[in-house]
């Protein structure tokens, strides 16, 4: 799980990080409870979820709105 997280973490930096950003953090708390081996792995899975949203803050505040648009 705490690659997992990592590995969602990461391009949630580019792209979905709606999506990307609160699994990164769920999979990266799961696998800190259960006593992971990799404890580096997911904090670096977590630090990556928060991230992720706090990209997407940002740039929702930076451009008055959402990136996406759906339709024309």
């Amino acid at each position: 799980m705490a690659v997992a997280s990592f590995l969602l973490g990461l391009p949630g930096l580019l792209v979905l990080n709606l999506v990307l950003g609160p699994c990164a953090i769920a999979l990266a708390c799961t696998a800190l409870m259960k006593g992971t081996q990799r404890r580096g792995r997911a904090l670096l899975g977590l630090a990556l979820g928060i991230a992720d949203l706090v990209i997407l803050v940002v740039t929702t505040v930076a451009n008055h709105g959402v990136l996406w648009q759906f339709g024309g």
